[in-house]
């Protein structure tokens, strides 16, 4: 009985053996920028950019991060427009001594520094140039 019951646990199953080591995948500083952008698109989402792209969310999160440290720059998008600078001194002044710069657009002051978020950014930018 014994000996039946250890024929009928016993199965024989293939196995898949990894001989080489799976060598990872060199990004350019160029596709990158081109990833991280799309990432900020309207309406997507950093998941969906990911698998699009197949690299991990993580890894999309650790370049959108670099952008936002200004140490990966992005392409221009079409969308891209430049606008007329005015610069009040006495406003600029305080700016310079908190380390931030005031932008004023359709009426709203937007307030940006070092640790302002570039997707939170892009998104209000875009809301007052709709609303406008």
């Amino acid at each position: 009985m014994l000996h039946d019951m250890y024929k009928e646990t016993s199965v024989l199953r293939p196995i898949e053996v990894v001989t080489s080591v799976e060598r990872r995948r060199r990004w350019s500083r160029e596709e990158k920028a081109r990833i991280v952008a799309a990432s900020f698109a309207p309406g997507v989402t950093v998941v969906e950019v990911a698998r699009r792209h197949e690299i991990s969310p993580q890894h999309l999160h650790q370049w959108r991060r670099a952008a936002r440290g200004g140490k990966l720059i992005l392409p221009l998008d079409d969308e891209m427009t430049f606008a007329t600078v005015m610069i009040d001194e006495a406003q600029n002044d305080r700016q310079r001594a908190s380390g931030g710069v005031e932008v004023e657009i359709q009426g709203a002051v937007v307030r940006v520094n070092a640790g302002t978020d570039l997707g939170l950014m892009t998104a209000v930018v875009r809301a007052l140039k709709a609303a406008g």
